[in-house]
C-alpha cells in the first residue's frame, strides 16, 4: 500500500472515532436513563411497570428499551444490583454495640434502615423471583449473607442452635419487616421496637438456658 494511501485511510479512521464515540455516550445515555426510568416507576410503588411505561418515562422509543435490555428480566437484574448495593454497605459499617447482645438488637435497627429504602425494589423484586433464576440467585445469595452476619454476632453456642438461630433470623427478614410495616400498618420506629423486644426475649432465654430448647408442655 502506497504511504499516501495508508495516510488516507488512517485519515478515514480518526474522522469517524468521534461519530463512533458520540454514538456510544448516546447509548450509554440511553441505557442509564432506562434504568433510571425503570428505579423510578418502582419507587413509586409500581411493582410490575411495563416496557412502554419504562419507554416513556425514559423519553426513548420502545425498540430502544428491546435494544439496551433484551427482556424486562434484565432490568429487573438491574434493580437487584440496587438492592444489593444498599444492603453490602452495611455489611462493612462497624457495629457500635459493645456487647453481642447490643450488636444482634443493632441489627433490627440497621436492617430497619436498609429496609426502608429497597421496601419498593424489594416487594418488586419478589413478584417477579419465582419466575427468574437470576433474580432467585441473586436473592439467595443476600439472605446467605444477611444469615453469615448474624452468625457471626452470636456467641458459638446459640449460632449452632438451630431453633433459636432460625427464629432470631426471621425475625431479621425483609418479610417481618414488611408485614409489621405493611399488613400491621405501624411505624418504622414501632416496627423496630416490636421486633427488638421479641428479639432481646430469645437472647435472654438463651442466656438463661444454654442447654437444650425446651418445647411446649415440656417441663
Amino acid at each position: 500500500m502506497e504511504p499516501a494511501a495508508r495516510y488516507l485511510r488512517r485519515s478515514d479512521v480518526d474522522k469517524d472515532e468521534p461519530l463512533v464515540d458520540g454514538r456510544r455516550r448516546r447509548s450509554q445515555d440511553s441505557r442509564a436513563r432506562i434504568v433510571q426510568a425503570m428505579l423510578d416507576l418502582v419507587r413509586e410503588g409500581g411493582v410490575s411497570p411495563s416496557a412502554e411505561l419504562v419507554a416513556a418515562r425514559a423519553d426513548v422509543g420502545l425498540r430502544t428499551v428491546f435494544r439496551h435490555f433484551n427482556d424486562l428480566d434484565s432490568l429487573y437484574r438491574e434493580m437487584s444490583a440496587v438492592i444489593e448495593s444498599e444492603l453490602m454497605a452495611l455489611v462493612h459499617t462497624p457495629f457500635k454495640g459493645t456487647t453481642w447482645q447490643a450488636r444482634v438488637l443493632e441489627l433490627v435497627e440497621r436492617r430497619a434502615w436498609a429496609y426502608e429504602k429497597i421496601g419498593p425494589f424489594k416487594r418488586a423484586s419478589e413478584v417477579h423471583r419465582h419466575q427468574s433464576p437470576p433474580l432467585a440467585a441473586d436473592h439467595a445469595r443476600m439472605v446467605e449473607i444477611s444469615r453469615e452476619i448474624l452468625r457471626q454476632q452470636l456467641p458459638t453456642e446459640l449460632a449452632k442452635d438451630r431453633v433459636r438461630f432460625e427464629a432470631i433470623d426471621m425475625l431479621l427478614s425483609f418479610d417481618a419487616w414488611n408485614r409489621l410495616r405493611r399488613d400491621q400498618d405501624l411505624s418504622p420506629k414501632r416496627a423496630t421496637e416490636v421486633l427488638q423486644a421479641v428479639i432481646a426475649g430469645l437472647l435472654e432465654v438463651a442466656a438463661d438456658v444454654p442447654g437444650k430448647v425446651t418445647a411446649p408442655g415440656e417441663g
